[in-house]
């Protein structure tokens, strides 16, 4: 083999593997003293990116558990003052009861009774106002979410140049929109009521009658009487008892078009063959909470508390001052028990539901943190082999790198 001095190849050796072996232990040092198996993209870079898509679930879940709870707080919060708004109410029955007995009721008695019913409705008033959870009133009918629907009537699209334009017409009144700058907007035609009815017979002939006088009446003023480019037809068309009324416009000059629109006073619900699409519009602020990790509506539960002031009670009228309202006082107050009722109900169903809601959280958050921790957490027994294996090997690479550093010098002997 024979020695060089130039090129200590055994030494190389030695600090090559001794080198790998300060890696291995530096990377055993960190995983154990941080506790993770992943410190850096570079330890395991599918590894990072499935832990860090699970990590960001359970802190957006731990987040959802705690708005759970505070949906917990909210519905105690109103379910309390409205045990005291139920209390109140009893008493205000109470009272209407006693003042019903004229027998035994006289008048000075009954306007006691009175002064503390009033003084009652007002305290029921005071409740409602100044019940908060934070700074969101409660029990006055604003918080929460209301959803109200309505159609809209989505007109048909405008006519080509010179062709009819055909819709179904079930009301008395509707724009039509004429592509003429000379018209200056809007024209609305409107049909006297009784004009037609799909169970006469004669009825679309009248209908294509008084519709043709109202066009011509209001487009007289632009085009001069008997120069109106339009008329309408009427045909009828549908089974017996579900007839509907098919109107045709069409014009002379066939650089015309002309669309049609829903007038204010236009029934809502298809009418003039219309398209009716049906849209919510949520109003209200507070009573949303987000109880998942995702942005889908299932994420989220919500929350409307009802008008639970004198007014929307419908209390505003009763007075027990009087023994000849007693009828409708008492059920007056039987109705609005029930809706103090109803509401305390649903307010204790959806503190049961956040409940479960919670406990739902709890486990998933669990076993989702579970799955992190198998990717990314370290395995402190495995590492700790791994530790001693490279401390070990540490150590003879040292001393193994000390004694090739040795073994040049052995060349002095071949010099003496």
């Amino acid at each position: 083999m024979g020695i060089r001095i130039n090129q200590n190849v055994m030494a190389m050796n030695a600090y090559r593997n001794l080198t790998t072996t300060e890696g291995q232990l530096s990377r055993s040092l960190e995983r154990l003293s941080s506790g993770f198996r992943i410190n850096r993209a570079a330890d395991d870079a599918a590894g990072l990116v499935i832990s860090e898509g699970l990590r960001s679930q359970v802190m957006g879940l731990k987040m959802a558990t705690r708005n759970a709870q505070d949906g917990v707080s909210v519905v105690q919060t109103a379910e309390g003052a409205l045990t005291e708004t139920h209390a109140i109410l009893q008493r205000i029955r109470e009272l209407a009861v006693q003042a019903a007995s004229t027998g035994s009721s006289d008048q000075p008695s009954r306007d006691a009774a009175q002064t503390e019913v009033v003084q009652l409705k007002a305290e029921l008033d005071r409740i409602a106002n100044t019940t908060k959870f934070g700074q969101q009133t409660m029990l006055n009918g604003s918080y929460g979410v209301s959803n109200s629907t309505a159609d809209i009537l989505t007109p048909p699209a405008q006519s080509a140049a010179g062709t009819a334009l055909t819709i179904t017409n079930s009301n008395n009144q509707f724009n039509i929109d004429v592509d003429d700058t000379g018209l200056g907007g809007n024209i609305l035609v409107t049909i006297a009521n009784g004009t037609y009815d799909p169970a006469v017979a004669g009825s679309a002939k009248a209908l294509e009658t008084a519709l043709n006088n109202a066009l011509q009446t209001a487009l007289a003023p632009t085009y001069g009487a008997g120069s109106v480019p339009f008329s309408a037809k009427v045909t009828v068309s549908g089974a017996a008892g579900a007839e509907q009324f098919n109107t045709s416009f069409s014009s002379s000059n066939p650089a015309q078009k002309f669309t049609l629109t829903t007038s204010a006073n236009d029934l809502i619900g298809g009418q003039l063959g219309f398209g009716a699409t049906t849209t919510s519009t949520l109003t209200g602020s507070g009573g949303t909470f987000q109880v998942g990790s995702g942005t889908s509506s299932s994420d989220q539960i919500s929350i409307t508390i009802g008008d639970m002031r004198t007014a929307a009670l419908n209390l505003s009228a009763v007075d027990v001052s009087s023994a000849t309202n007693s009828a409708s006082n008492i059920t007056a107050i039987d109705a609005a028990i029930t809706t103090v009722s109803t509401l305390r109900g649903n307010l204790g169903a959806f503190q049961n539901r956040f409940e479960r809601t919670i406990s739902n959280l709890s486990v998933t958050t669990e076993n989702l943190s579970a799955s992190e921790s198998r990717i990314r957490d370290t395995d402190m027994a495995s590492e700790m082999m791994s530790f001693t294996r490279a401390q070990i090997l540490q150590q003879a690479g040292t001393a193994m790198l000390a004694q090739a550093n040795a073994v040049p010098q052995t060349v002095l002997q071949l010099l003496k």
